[in-house]
């Protein structure tokens, strides 16, 4: 049996900055990357950094169909990491990167093929579709790239190499910032091609990041990155695990990437001024995630690493923990954007209306974020831990019982201010930290998917007075 012994906290804080921190800066990177690309398109005017928001929706429907597979690959990576099991890594790479590559080649050929067909879902004005349909058509190149970059940076942070993601993010918001420079305006010799000349940047800048990770791989000699052969050796056993892991998740990310696309469509019909508030705000929304992912990774890495060592107790008081520091820099995160919202909205090319509009935008979410991101941190942390069940059904539930139909009603029907609009996608949050955070405290979201894992349950669940799941 497994005994209580007192938290370490340094040893934790110092564990979670490793891993945190570095995904943080990249994410702030990226986000840094966008809030540049919306500065550098913002002369084109409002309705063309409208319709790369609404475009932006398009690749959070991408985002949305293949992170269930990265869900499922890091509660792999992470456990058989923990058990130093090298095969088990090794499939479970190679099982998600072909999942993952075969939704972003079906997003790619739905943006370059079809993307009239796009826009009119997104939004009815005719101005918009136009400018959106430009720039898809371009981007859709870029979408197999940045789906395999992100694969081998879920594998990279889970065996602790979280400095090579941030590197190659370097390398391509750098170049998407000099080539948005060059191609937009037409420098050193060449045309001005305007929203065509960012989406070729940001294909430039994707082929530049999947680059410099596997250079910089190559260079670290990652013990599994580059096993081709070892990456496809499944049997029957593992692969109706890796759906039963991944599935729920899968579920959960398609539907509620359905559900914010549903969402977007009625956020998509309102004023001109609203949408380009709405777009605005996206890309800060990208900082308050950036900054929650380190601590999702963080969270990931150090609880599904114990599970899967068999160190139960220790990934129970890491989960508790890690909820906590979340919550509190996030909020730290959000006082800053209050503080600064005019100066930094005003960069960001929005002024009378669409600034008011911004404004009251920041002040909701950033109330909400606090809790959203502390539910999504424990949403990771039992999914790295084997249960990607209760969270999945929650977010679903509230989002297509609650949600979905607050929004349409507000938005369509009685044709609410747009900020009651906006404020009605977040009513259910306080409401799943509650449930999440008794299921927290219950233990019985870890679940081993190791043999040294599965050993050690027993002695665990009697700890805490409960019988094994």
């Amino acid at each position: 049996m497994q005994t209580t012994q007192k938290f370490n906290w340094p040893d934790f804080l110092r564990k979670v900055a490793v891993i945190a921190i570095p995904v943080a800066l990249q994410n702030l990177l990226t986000t840094t990357g966008s809030m540049v690309d919306t500065m550098m398109i913002a002369p084109l005017g409002k309705n063309s950094v409208g319709a790369i928001g609404l475009c932006a929706q398009f690749s959070s429907l991408l985002f949305a169909g293949y992170w269930g597979f990265v869900g499922g690959g890091m509660l792999f990576f992470a456990q058989y990491w923990g058990a130093r099991d090298d095969n088990g890594v090794n499939r479970s790479y190679g099982m998600t990167l072909l999942c993952m590559m075969t939704v972003g080649i079906l997003f790619s050929l739905a943006a370059v093929l079809f993307p009239e067909t796009i826009m009119k879902i997104y939004t009815d004005k005719e101005n918009l579709q136009k400018i959106g349909v430009e720039y898809l058509r371009i981007v859709g190149f870029a979408y197999p790239l940045q789906v395999y970059s992100m694969a081998m940076s879920a594998l990279l942070r889970c065996t602790e190499r979280v400095r090579i993601p941030l590197y190659a993010s370097i390398a391509s918001v750098a170049t998407n910032i000099v080539m948005n420079y060059i191609l937009i305006y037409g420098k050193l010799g060449l045309p001005a091609m305007g929203i065509r000349g960012a989406a070729t940047a940001t294909v430039i800048a994707a082929v530049v990041n999947v680059t410099v990770v596997l250079i910089c791989g190559r260079i670290n000699r990652h013990p599994h990155l580059f096993k081709i052969k070892r990456h496809f050796r499944w049997n029957g056993t593992f692969v109706r695990e890796y759906f039963q892991k991944c599935f729920p998740i899968l579920c959960n990310e398609i539907l509620i990437g359905v559900g914010n696309m549903v969402i977007n469509i009625v956020l998509g019909r309102q004023a001109e001024e609203a949408i380009a508030a709405t777009a605005v705000f996206r890309t800060l929304e990208g900082l308050v995630i950036g900054f929650f992912a380190g601590f999702s990774n963080a969270s990931s890495v150090l609880v599904g690493k114990c599970v899967g060592s068999g160190e139960l107790r220790t990934a129970y008081d890491r989960a508790k923990r890690i909820v906590y520091l979340c919550g509190g820099f996030i909020f730290l995160i959000c006082l800053g954007l209050i503080i600064f919202n005019k100066p930094i909205l005003t960069v960001m090319s929005l002024s009378g209306e669409s600034l008011k509009i911004g404004t009251g935008i920041l002040c909701i979410y950033c109330v909400a974020a606090v809790i959203r991101m502390c539910n999504w941190t424990q949403n990771d942390t039992f999914r790295s831990a084997g249960d990607p069940t209760i969270g999945t059904m929650l977010e679903i539930a509230f989002m297509y019982l609650l949600l979905i139909p607050a929004v349409c009603l507000t938005g369509l029907v009685l044709h609410a201010p747009f900020l009651v609009i906006f404020l009605c996608c977040y009513i259910d949050e306080p409401i799943r930290f509650v449930i999440m955070h008794t299921h927290l405290y219950s233990g019985k979201w870890i679940k081993p998917v190791t043999e040294e894992g599965r050993a050690a349950l027993p002695g665990f669940m009697e700890s805490l007075k409960r019988k094994p799941c």
